[in-house]
């Protein structure tokens, strides 16, 4: 007589699963701080190994492309090596990286190390998120996704600040060697904590997928790098890239809907819930990351901020997630992430349409509300996408689309980078034909001096106020994926029974 009404109630999370999700936490954290505490030290490593920045920002670049290279990987990889494994083994490879980062002699040992550290970082993220999906179960799947999705927002509002005061007080080589308290604590939780899985190889290693992916996302990500840089497709490099690597990654989608057993298995996207999710995941991480470039420098260039006290501003957007990331989790697992998601792009976007209209002398207590909206927005909505994916599989297919929305996310960030950058720089580079200055892409912002910049603050104003519009674009096709997400929710037999019923 109790079973429909047990099976109905989502369960409490209990202390095990609680313990699991703080270790996958604190390695997700400590790999999404890493791409964002970097950032801020680019011109001062510029100096310290006297290199330009078009060679310095390669730090960055390669680290994107060891990401996009090893992320497809983790699907096969947790099926053939166990979850718990890969989680441990790529928290070292990353610990090490950063180590070796902090220990660089010149820039070129730098990248090469980065590149390595990227290795790392690339499946701690997808590897969590599936011990913890495991543990958990679909009926809890909202509450810990919203756990996981902390450090996912969180993480790049620290991540200037503290990169900004290890730059000016302390040294450069702290942005890495802070890593490795992190990491040491988390290698021993995840060998405490975690319980060892047993591998389970579904299939042998896709090479011809492998193959076809992992270079084209690198091909592609490096396409978009030079395509910022040099503010358009003029570069050969950069509309080439773009164009092979979009070719090789047609290539494996075509190869994948026809081979059992593939690198990702796309068919898996076809489904409209995983499908609509990746999109919304997509056109979400287009516009956060792209509005994650935008505001340090609308901050520093147009308002006159030190890289620390933009990193301090931005800190609204943490406080806004921090405050409805929680709610949203719970209301997803009662209600499905459907509406919840829809409500989170709402305040994403009218956070941005006020930055539509930001000029140099917007009073800055109406900019700290507008980034405070969008967090609470960015709160409601990247983990209740993902949890809208994952409720939706059978247990051995959750590593393969965890690592396939992670592909989806790193691609849709490098492609609002990349987009936004190149806007805004052309927006910038019109406003500046008498100054004789040459640059393309983001150089033109580092170009600008004092006096030209206080000459050009009504128009610099507007310039980003132009950009946020493209922004807000991206968020309203993120709304639109987001109206096919379950808008109650699924029914299971037990955590890991099959979906008896999604209902519209």
């Amino acid at each position: 007589m109790n079973a429909p009404s047990q099976a109905s109630a989502p369960r409490a999370l209990d202390r095990a699963t609680l313990r699991i999700a703080a270790v996958v936490v604190l390695g997700s954290f400590m790999s999404i701080l890493d791409t964002t505490i970097v950032n801020v030290a680019i011109k001062e490593l510029s100096r310290s190994f006297g290199t330009s920045l078009s060679i310095t920002q390669w730090v960055s670049t390669g680290y994107m492309l060891a990401l996009a290279t090893v992320i497809p990987l983790t699907g096969w990889a947790a099926d053939r090596f166990g979850t718990k494994r890969l989680y441990i083994g790529s928290i070292a490879l990353f610990v090490v990286g950063s180590a070796l980062c902090g220990l660089a002699w010149s820039a070129t040992s730098l990248i090469v190390f980065r590149v390595l550290q990227g290795f790392g970082g690339g499946m701690i993220m997808p590897a969590g998120m599936t011990i913890l999906s495991h543990a958990a179960g679909r009926d809890r799947m909202g509450r810990v996704m919203g756990l996981v999705g902390v450090p996912m927002l969180v993480a790049p509002i620290v991540g200037p600040i503290l990169g900004g005061w290890f730059v000016d007080d302390i040294s450069w080589r702290w942005i890495f060697f802070v890593n490795l308290p992190i990491g040491v604590i988390a290698l021993f939780m995840a060998s405490r904590i975690l319980e060892r899985d047993e591998p389970k190889p579904h299939h042998a290693l896709d090479w011809s997928g492998l193959l076809m992916l992992s270079p084209g996302l690198a091909i592609f990500v490096y396409g978009l790098a030079e395509t910022a840089a040099g503010g358009g497709f003029k570069s050969p490099d950069a509309l080439g890239g773009v164009l092979l690597g979009l070719a090789l990654v047609v290539a494996f989608v075509w190869h994948a809907r026809r081979k059992e057993g593939a690198l990702i298995d796309v068919r898996l996207f076809g489904s409209r819930i995983v499908g609509a999710a990746a999109a919304t995941s997509f056109f979400f991480g287009t516009a956060f990351f792209g509005s994650a470039l935008l505001l340090p420098l609308y901050f520093q260039l147009v308002r006159g901020e030190s890289a620390l006290h933009a990193g301090l501003l931005l800190a609204a957007q943490g406080v806004g997630a921090m405050v409805t990331m929680p709610v949203a989790a719970r209301l997803t697992d009662k209600t499905g992430p459907g509406r919840i998601v829809l409500v989170g792009l709402t305040l994403v976007g009218l956070g941005l349409t006020g930055l539509t209209q930001i000029q140099s002398d917007t009073p800055m207590w109406m900019v700290e509300i507008l980034l405070l909206l969008m967090g609470m927005g960015m709160g409601a909505t990247m983990m209740p996408a993902m949890t809208a994916a994952l409720s939706s599989l059978q247990r051995h297919e959750v590593a393969r689309v965890t690592s396939g929305m992670n592909v989806v996310q790193r691609v849709g960030g490098s492609v609002g980078t990349a987009l936004l950058a190149v806007v805004l720089s052309q927006q910038i580079a019109a406003l500046m034909p008498a100054t004789g200055v040459s640059e393309g892409g983001l150089s033109v912002a580092r170009a600008v001096t004092p006096a030209m910049r206080e000459a050009m603050l009504p128009a610099l104003g507007r310039a980003f106020g132009h950009t946020f519009v493209w922004a807000l674009a991206i968020v309203a096709l993120g709304l639109i994926a987001a109206i096919f997400l379950p808008r109650k929710r699924a029914v299971h037999d037990t955590g890991e029974a099959a979906v008896a019923t999604v209902i519209d």
